[in-house]
């Protein structure tokens, strides 16, 4: 655990290891906005007081007190405050191998899509508030996991949906794919707007325009996002911040450390203690 203290900002990460080092974060904020990011992990979480606004699936969502917020895995998502007093949250970061165990049958099921970004579901709400309170805790590892299963199943069998992509968009996303798929191999390589239009087959005017219109951000956003994911992996293998900083591509460590708050809520050094807590324990 490691909590981050300004007058009106508070952000504790907890490394949940009953779930694989799976994040959770209580924080409250006021005045902090965050840019358009992207996770490889779902986000589930719970409005404790004010409200949030943030940018998801193509348009803008307001989450109050007691309201539930869902980003899915790799979903493009910004937030901030609705209200002047900001507003404080819990939420998880599970990841899509977590749902896929809530099949019946041996083999991992399909990974759910969540099409509302926004829940009404008081009672819901409740148990996920009761998991949130549990899961810092030691011990009880056998009430955690029930409990926060039960929520997921919970969650994919009444909100979870076939995802329907429109067919302009589907175009898009498969003249992009390769090119993600390039940038995430090696996010650290400086690449060039021409070496990712040709891997698209388009101009890099229509490239660009392409990518944005497909994922909700440009290349070099994305490509920041893949490096910072990366970046996460390493950390967690034990290696410094400033070897971090280096491998990933970030041109210094104030640089690295300044996206990966503006994705993670805290910085790598504090994301680091929260490692090595969930080591010793």
């Amino acid at each position: 655990m490691e909590t981050l203290n300004t007058p009106q900002e508070r952000a504790t990460l907890f490394c949940v290891e009953e779930f694989n080092g799976m994040n959770m974060l209580d924080a409250s904020y006021r005045h902090r906005r965050f840019p358009r990011h992207v996770h490889d992990t779902f986000c589930v979480g719970v409005i404790e007081t004010g409200a949030q606004r943030f940018w998801r699936s193509g348009g803008d969502h307001v989450a109050p007190s007691g309201d539930i917020i869902l980003v899915n895995a790799d979903e493009v998502h910004t937030g901030c405050s609705e209200v002047a007093g900001g507003w404080s949250y819990r939420a998880i970061y599970p990841h899509p191998d977590l749902f896929a165990r809530l099949s019946a049958g041996s083999e991992p099921g399909p990974v759910p899509w969540f099409p509302d970004a926004v829940l009404h579901d008081p009672l819901l709400s409740a148990q996920l508030r009761l998991v949130f309170s549990l899961l810092p805790e030691q011990g009880n590892s056998l009430l955690k996991e029930s409990l926060l299963l039960t929520s997921f199943s919970w969650l994919v069998m009444r909100y979870s949906r076939t995802r329907v992509v429109p067919p302009d968009l589907a175009d898009a996303c498969r003249a992009v794919l390769p090119v993600q798929e390039l940038m995430a191999s090696c996010p650290e390589k400086n690449w060039s707007l021409q070496q990712l239009a040709d891997v698209a087959c388009l101009s890099p005017w229509h490239f660009l325009r392409q990518f944005k219109k497909s994922i909700g951000m440009t290349p070099h956003a994305w490509l920041v996002q893949a490096r910072l994911q990366k970046a996460q992996a390493r950390l967690k293998q034990g290696e410094t911040i400033a070897q971090v900083s280096s491998l990933c591509g970030f041109s210094d460590q104030s640089h690295f450390t300044r996206h990966f708050k503006n994705s993670m809520g805290v910085t790598p050094g504090e994301y680091v203690q929260v490692l090595k807590r969930g080591r010793r324990g």
